[in-house]
């Protein structure tokens, strides 16, 4: 079959030609050994299910191999259940590390997965793009950078708001403490401060995660706290405001954190008067605009449900797909945490930071939040701006 050329396509083909022979083609990623093993470590089933942030990291990887891979290479993706157990979360990493063979891990959520096995990673040479950091380890650990902001930073930012935007003055926390959580959040306070010149009015670390809140509320409501601020997740919020309005209180602005933003707390508080504010990890998952569009569309696909969490699995999914797109030559443990070290900044619209793993002692480069106020059961975003804090230092 005879083949007809214009001159620039005859030209280019000439120029594509001569650069394969002189051996300077475009240099791509390869997996001459067969897909690319990707994994991860995931709270699933215990006492609480994050599975939604491994399964977010899975349908953008799905929907990658459906259209032929990354440069032809495909991923496959493990997602491993420590069932909220130190000794399976252990179990899980070294499978994950030694039978799979993974290059990374991206995607996790999990209670103890940093805590447990961040010294594993590093160890073998393999980074963790986290989904859903939770415990401190997860933002102290050179093996491990998530993408979601933390309940530690929300705190110090949360803490901000209400100083710098809400006018608040006597700022309280009051926090349940889970593990070794008491140093990461007393830190968090600790920036607040150092960085407005301010003292935190009164913290209180004993509130309980079930039990009678209303001595909490009545010891900031004789403390004349401005603003009460506890780290508190659904049921926690829902009774925390119920008993505000049982013990008419008022004039405090309850703040939360991410835990917090959930649809279930908006229907369950339709009538509320109480001010209530969160801090968001990502774009506000309740809001269908162009910044969610391609994470919408991807969970639409998949037949996941749009959650926060899938929101964090999905980023740290695109994050390491984009860092394996830019490697040249074989793709291995050594040459994907070699890019990830690079230390390139990496800008997604669901999030308000730059994303950056890098090589350094800890990790927490997601540093903006955008602030949700509870209306009639719905939430609002304050305002169409991120509020950002100051690098951590």
């Amino acid at each position: 079959m005879k083949m007809l050329f214009t001159r620039p396509a005859a030209l280019a083909a000439v120029t594509l030609g001569s650069c394969l022979l002189a051996g300077t083609a475009m240099a791509a990623p390869t997996c001459e050994d067969g897909a690319i093993q990707v994994g991860s470590v995931s709270t699933i089933t215990g006492p609480v299910d994050f599975s939604d942030g491994p399964k977010g990291a899975k349908a953008v990887f799905d929907q990658i191999n459906e259209a032929g891979g990354i440069s032809g290479c495909k991923i496959e993706y493990t997602m491993a259940d420590d069932k909220a157990d130190p000794q399976v979360a252990a179990q899980a990493a070294r499978d994950l590390i030694d039978n799979k063979n993974v290059v990374a891990l991206a995607g996790g959520a999990s209670l103890l997965d940093c805590a447990v096995n961040a010294a594993t990673y590093k160890r073998n040479g393999v980074l963790s793009v986290q989904g859903v950091g939770v415990d401190p380890m997860c933002f102290n650990a050179p093996s491990v950078s998530p993408v979601n902001v933390g309940p530690y930073t929300l705190t110090t930012a949360m803490l901000d708001y209400a100083d710098k935007e809400l006018k608040d003055e006597k700022l309280c926390a009051f926090f349940i403490i889970l593990g070794g959580t008491q140093e990461a959040y007393a830190a968090a306070v600790a920036r607040w401060e150092k960085m407005s010149g301010k003292k935190i009015h009164l913290i209180d670390m004993t509130l309980p995660l079930q039990g009678d809140l209303t001595p909490y509320l009545i010891k900031a409501r004789d403390n004349g706290c401005d603003a009460v601020l506890t780290n508190q997740v659904e049921p926690g919020v829902v009774q925390m405001i119920n008993t505000a309005d049982a013990q008419k209180i008022e004039g405090i602005d309850w703040l939360f954190l991410a835990s917090g933003y959930t649809e279930g707390v908006a229907k369950a508080l339709p009538n509320t008067k109480q001010p209530v504010y969160l801090g968001t990890e990502w774009e506000p998952y309740t809001e269908a605009n162009e910044a969610n569009g391609d994470w919408m569309k991807t969970m639409d696909k998949a037949g996941l449900p749009k959650t926060a969490f899938s929101q964090g699995g999905y980023l740290a999914a695109k994050v390491l797909a984009d860092t394996i797109a830019s490697i040249e030559g074989p793709v291995t443990r050594e040459s994907v945490s070699a890019k990830l070290m690079e230390g390139k900044a990496m800008k997604y619209p669901i999030a308000g930071s730059e994303y950056v793993f890098g090589d350094a002692a800890k990790h927490a480069p997601m540093q903006a939040t955008k602030v949700m106020k509870l209306n009639a059961g719905k939430w609002e975003p304050i305002s169409k701006d991120w509020y950002v804090l100051p690098a951590a230092e």
